[in-house]
C-alpha cells in the first residue's frame, strides 16, 4: 500500500506563488510515477504535472507549462510542485497520485493511489 499526504495549499493573490508537497510512504518509489491533478468546482479532474521517478522525466499540462516546476526529494519520498504566476483559474483542489503503470502518465485512470487533496485558492 501507498499513502500520500499533500500539504502547502492556501489562499494567494493573483501572481503569487505556492509550493505543494506530497509525502509518500508505505512502498519504495523507484519504479513509480507520481503526479498532480486538480479539480475545480463543477469541472472534471484534470492533469497538472507528473514525474517518472526513474529517469526523472517530467510532464506538464499546457495550462501550467512555464509556471509550474516539479522537483523531488528522494530521501524523503516527497514530490513538490512549485507554482508561480498563479491565476484565478488555478483555483481547485489539488491531488497527488502515484502509479506503477507504464501507460499514459497524463491519465488519472492510470493512477492507483491518491492523496486527500489540498485546496488552492487564487483571488483576483
Amino acid at each position: 500500500q501507498v499513502q500520500l499526504v499533500e500539504s502547502g495549499g492556501g489562499l494567494v493573490q493573483t501572481g503569487g506563488s505556492l509550493r505543494l508537497s506530497c509525502a509518500a510512504s508505505g512502498r519504495t518509489f523507484a519504479s513509480y510515477a507520481m503526479g498532480w491533478f486538480r479539480q475545480a468546482p463543477g469541472k472534471e479532474r484534470e492533469f497538472v504535472a507528473a514525474l517518472r521517478w526513474i529517469p526523472g522525466s517530467t510532464y506538464y499540462a499546457d495550462s501550467v507549462k512555464g509556471r509550474c516546476t516539479l522537483s523531488r526529494d528522494n530521501a524523503k519520498n516527497t514530490l513538490y510542485l512549485e507554482m508561480n504566476s498563479l491565476r484565478p483559474e488555478d483555483t481547485a483542489v489539488y491531488y497527488c497520485a502515484a502509479t506503477n503503470a507504464l501507460g499514459n502518465i497524463r491519465d488519472g485512470l492510470e493512477y492507483d493511489y491518491w492523496g486527500q487533496g489540498t485546496q488552492v485558492t487564487v483571488s483576483s
